[in-house]
């Protein structure tokens, strides 16, 4: 029987990496788990960090061996990995329609007694008379101004990647990764003058979790990016066959937009009356 493959699909070897990424990712998981309950070091939970980062090297570089160098990832393949991208894309929005969700059902609905203590956490407005809200056109303005700067520079960036410019696609990648390095320090330094901590109430609960999330998602997004800009350096891509690229894209593009979405309904839309908030210390 020949071993010459004679159809467009792609039938990956036997791999180690999905089991011990699993693996790694209970290791990291549960070491979290039993760290916040004081049981255990905090060490268990940043080893298995560790790991998960090792497998996740290990294994995506075998795909990109599979891309660039194998030609493994023939058109029909691309479509496939194309619709899988989409479909996690889709579960990242549903997962951030969780938090929107809580938050508006606080938001219209303060002073119903829909759960348990909500007029007690909310004071029966929204936001409570105990929160000082974010200045919306301070910095949050200004990470609403980065963000969609390097959402410009990956679209100019594949643009040049399209037209074979690629000194141009190493500029764009490269202002890209800065600017969602800069949006992280931004966001940081946002928390540091938060006059409300996360277990102080409603409102800080379903603000943290929905701006700390995204800025996780920030954070990922600039490696994604990061790694894009060192393939290209190496010389990977073609105009004609560059998915890892417009995953990488399609990925910071909706970083970019539930960033609009929190900015118009958290920040702006969502922020107290100066003249009732408590005196900021």
């Amino acid at each position: 029987m020949s071993d010459e493959k004679n159809h467009d699909y792609h039938l990956v070897d036997p791999s180690p990496w999905p089991f011990l990424a699993a693996w790694s990712t209970f290791i990291m998981a549960a070491g979290f788990i039993f760290f916040l309950h004081d049981i255990g070091s905090g060490l268990i939970p940043l080893f298995g960090l560790l790991l998960v980062l090792a497998m996740a090297y290990f294994w995506w570089s075998d795909i990109v061996n599979e891309a660039e160098y194998k030609g493994d990832h023939t058109p029909v393949v691309q479509l496939h990995m194309r619709y899988g991208v989409f479909m996690f894309i889709i579960s990242e929005v549903m997962f951030f329609v969780a938090w929107f969700w809580a938050y508006f059902d606080a938001a219209l609905f303060p002073n119903e007694l829909i759960q348990e203590l909500r007029i007690e956490y909310t004071g029966g407005q929204w936001p409570p008379l105990s929160i000082r809200t974010f200045d919306a056109w301070d910095l949050p303005f200004i990470n609403t101004l980065v963000l969609l700067l390097s959402g410009f520079a990956v679209t100019w960036a594949h643009h040049a990647l399209i037209h074979d410019n690629r000194k141009t696609v190493i500029a764009g990648l490269s202002g890209a990764v800065l600017l969602g390095m800069l949006f992280t320090v931004l966001q940081y330094i946002e928390y540091g003058h938060a006059t409300f901590d996360f277990d102080g109430g409603l409102y800080p609960s379903v603000f943290y979790m929905a701006t700390g999330f995204h800025g996780f998602h920030v954070i990922i997004g600039t490696i994604c990016l990061f790694v894009m800009l060192v393939r290209t350096i190496k010389g990977h891509f073609k105009p004609d066959h560059h998915f890892g690229f417009e995953a990488a894209a399609w990925y910071w593009h909706f970083v970019d937009v539930v960033w609009i979405f929190l900015f118009i309904f958290v920040y702006v839309l969502g922020a107290g009356d100066p003249a009732t908030m408590p005196v900021a210390h």
